[in-house]
């Protein structure tokens, strides 16, 4: 009986609410709609440092380029640099958040004390997307390369630049920051090809990532091991490769051992023209910097990432995130044309200045 009171009672109601017509109707479209985020949405873009020149010559310009594409124009990116302080860092954060961002991006300089600030950004309803780095805390996705095998392509490019020092040659392997996840996993991926087949004579986690850290780390392992007994360098970036590069050039060495990288920066595939570097690991920073905007702006206007993530990862703090991972390249001066000049991220002429051209003449870049 009391099912069918209520069935009458329901019945009475939707012909009573259908009785109200287009008003109600409207009314029902204006309530939707303020609650709806249109294209003028602001997103916070907080990135670690200005050392690594991929950041605010790319990964920056790409964003912005993507949120605009993704929003008709509309939608606006406020960035912030920490120049490689979690402390600057944390304060953007704070600002961001009184800035009413919609969704914030974030590199983390640091992965473990950026967490309070994200779950702050959370509990004001501000989605977070983890970029490049996974960052602890609340976040809601994430976006970056594989970065074990990030490690794995260095460390078999190492082996193979080697040759015949592969099976018991000693080598120096210069880390990156150990408050960087992703250092971890390029150093994890890289063991799992090197241990058992080399010596690691010395190994350095860098402070900071920075040039001079492991231009004065190669210093100390050049005067430990002695400059002769050093068969090849694992450098974890290209910025670092420079610094190595210099001190082994000013310990005298006529010919120099073969050193990795990463991120096919200008100076690094200069260096890979000239001989001086080996490898770097070319990484397309385009679909890293469209999954973070695309995410971002899906996240900001309450939607799904089901169509943009088909991964998910897990972090100290929080399980199933929502991923996107790129794939990456090896490069060599095999195939600089087909990469880094093919994909417009340098042209020949900036990569055979005057200083290269012989060089570049030597491998056909013209």
């Amino acid at each position: 009986m009391r099912r069918a009171a209520v069935a009458v009672a329901a019945t009475a109601m939707a012909v009573s609410l259908a009785a109200c017509g287009s008003a109600k109707e409207s009314g029902d479209k204006a309530k939707e709609s303020e609650g709806k985020k249109t294209d003028a949405l602001k997103i916070g873009l907080l990135l670690p440092e200005n050392q690594t020149a991929r950041y605010e010559k790319f990964d920056k310009p790409l964003i912005e380029k993507r949120v605009s594409e993704l929003t008709g124009g509309k939608g606006e990116v406020v960035y912030a640099n920490a120049k490689q302080d979690a402390t600057v860092q944390t304060q953007q954060i704070d600002t961001m958040i009184t800035n009413k961002v919609d969704a914030l991006i974030v590199d983390a300089v640091d992965s473990k004390a950026i967490a309070n600030g994200v779950k702050k950004a959370k509990d004001q309803g501000i989605p977070v997307v983890a970029f490049d780095r996974l960052a602890e805390g609340p976040i809601d996705a994430y976006t970056s390369f594989d970065n074990e095998e990030v490690g794995h392509v260095q460390g078999k490019a190492l082996l193979e630049a080697l040759g015949d020092k592969a099976d018991g040659g000693q080598i120096v392997m210069m880390n990156g920051a150990i408050t960087d996840p992703n250092a971890a996993l390029f150093k994890k991926g890289a063991l799992a090809e090197l241990k058992g087949k080399v010596k690691i004579g010395k190994s350095y986690d860098t402070k900071e990532w920075k040039p001079e850290n492991a231009n004065q780390n190669m210093e100390g392992a050049l005067s430990a091991l002695g400059k002769d007994k050093i068969d090849g360098v694992y450098s974890a970036n290209d910025g670092m490769a420079g610094g190595i590069i210099t001190a082994l050039k000013g310990a005298g060495l006529s010919k120099l051992p073969p050193v990795t990288g990463q991120d096919a920066e200008l100076a690094g595939v200069q260096r890979i023209v000239a001989g001086e570097q080996f490898m770097s690991v070319y990484k397309p920073y385009a679909p890293e910097a469209a999954a973070a905007a695309e995410m971002a702006v899906a996240l900001a206007k309450g939607e799904k990432l089901d169509s943009i993530a088909k991964d998910t990862v897990d972090s100290p703090t929080t399980k199933g995130i929502p991923t996107v991972l790129v794939p990456v390249v090896s490069l060599t001066q095999d195939n600089i044309k087909d990469t880094v000049i093919k994909d417009g991220v340098y042209t020949v002429a900036e990569i055979c200045t005057p200083k290269y051209k012989a060089a570049c003449d030597k491998l056909g870049l013209k």
